[in-house]
This record gives C-alpha cells, structure tokens and sequence, in this order.
C-alpha cells in the first residue's frame, strides 16, 4: 500500500493483501507499507525458500520468527533466528541473498 504526504498509520499487517514473491525455490510474500522512498514490510518466507536474485538494496531487519540465512556475495554467511536482527547499507558493494529452510517471518524497512 502507497501512502502519500506525511500520512501516520497503524500498520494492521494482516489486513494488507500479501504480494507473492517466488524465489528459486519457494515464495515470500509481502505485506507491504511504502511511504516516499521508504518501505516498511512483513515478509513470510517460505520453508525451502530461496532467493533468486542478489539483492543490493540496504535493509534493516529482524527475525519475527523461524530462521533466515543471509548469505553475502564474499562469502560470508549469516544464520539468523527469532529476535535477531541485521543492517546492510544501500550499495552495490554489499549484495546479498536470503534463504530459509524452515520458513521465517521478518519484519524488514529499507
């Protein structure tokens, strides 16, 4: 959902209509709050999912619930579990790549 101006809402993130998302293998789906240039979203994650893309936005995310891996194009690999978050700034420099084995749910503004 578009808002416009200097709107403020409750988000009832259920009551948004989810946007599919298939990856490689499984799907997310969105719910999604965009206001301007920010964008506030609940994200399920399906179990088996992964990402079909290396993605080069930056995020600020936490864990809802399940698990998530984020997996970096140097590299490195984060495991992430209820309660934990991440930030990664907005540049080509730091792509990356989520999947989950178990499904997740992350509640994620970029």
């Amino acid at each position: 959902m578009k808002l416009e101006g200097r709107a403020v809402l409750p988000a009832h993130w259920s009551a948004l209509p989810p946007e599919e998302h298939p990856g490689d293998s499984g799907t997310s789906f969105w719910r999604t709050l965009e206001m301007g240039q920010l964008r506030a979203r609940v994200v399920d994650y399906s179990a088996g999912f992964r990402a079909d893309h290396w993605c080069e936005r930056g995020h600020v995310m936490i864990v809802l619930e399940g698990s998530l891996t984020l997996a970096l194009a140097d590299g490195r690999r984060f495991e992430l579990v209820r309660g934990d978050g991440f930030m990664l700034p907005d540049d080509a420099g730091n792509p990356h790549a989520a999947s989950s084995e178990g499904g997740a749910r992350v509640f994620i503004v970029d």
